[in-house]
């Protein structure tokens, strides 16, 4: 069993360097801490983008669309759907991207826990 607190992992840089909370040949889990003001501005995934509000709030686009999230709100995003996230007071999101890595993934540099 693998287990990770969400709430104390250290999360240097921000939106820019996301922990990888777990990963395996199925699902990968990350961590991103927004600071406030900070964003992820509009993106895709190749995988299946699921992301949970751990922690503060956060504005959501995708689609057209704009919403208001709070702690506890779960976002599920199909592959290849643009999405931007920002935070005016910062925010703790889980993103687990599945399957993993899906065709085309781009590999980049990458911090585990």
């Amino acid at each position: 069993m693998q287990v990770a607190n969400l709430l104390e992992l250290e999360t240097p840089g921000g939106s820019r360097s996301p922990v990888v909370v777990h990963s395996d040949g199925q699902a990968r889990a990350v961590l991103i801490a927004l600071e406030p003001g900070q964003e992820l501005g509009e993106h895709q995934v190749k995988e299946n983008a699921y992301v949970a509000i751990v922690e503060g709030s956060a504005r959501v686009e995708s689609g057209g669309e704009t919403i208001e999230a709070p702690t506890g709100t779960f976002l599920a995003f199909g592959r290849d759907e643009r999405h931007a996230i920002s935070s005016e007071g910062g925010a703790r999101l889980l993103l687990l991207l599945a399957p993993w890595p899906g065709e085309g993934h781009y590999r980049g540099e990458e911090r585990a826990l």
